[in-house]
């Protein structure tokens, strides 16, 4: 089992980004799907989740600024990301847990994890 995260960068303050993961190995699409992500000298923390019927839980500090979405077809979820700010600097991480219709918040109920993508907001 693989989950691939792409699409970080280094961007501007009220700029856009979208990162994609892709699963491989098996399929995912009845699983809850997570964004996280960790900042230098933090804990990893929830951002977003998916279930498997489209259901969308997030943070409180990303609410009404990132988007989580997810293509079963293609074995693959995205965060679109608006409106960025420093603060959101981190590397990201797409998890798949083991659960498949309460989203999930915390890191130990995810499983199956990506190797993560730098997102850099500079001000």
């Amino acid at each position: 089992v693989q989950l691939q995260a792409s699409g970080g960068g280094l961007i501007q303050a009220g700029d856009s980004l979208r990162l994609s993961c892709a699963a491989s190995g098996r399929t995912f699409s009845t699983n809850v799907m997570g964004w996280f992500r960790q900042a230098p000298g933090k804990e990893r923390e929830f951002v977003a989740g998916i279930n498997g019927n489209g259901g969308r839980t997030y943070s409180q500090s990303v609410k009404g600024r990132f988007t989580i979405s997810r293509d079963n077809a293609k074995n693959a979820v995205y965060l679109q990301m608006n409106s960025l700010k420093p603060e959101d600097t981190a590397i990201y991480y797409c998890a798949a847990s083991r659960y498949s219709t309460v989203v999930r918040t915390v890191v130990e109920d995810y499983n199956d994890w990506g190797q993560g993508t730098q997102v850099t907001v500079s001000s």
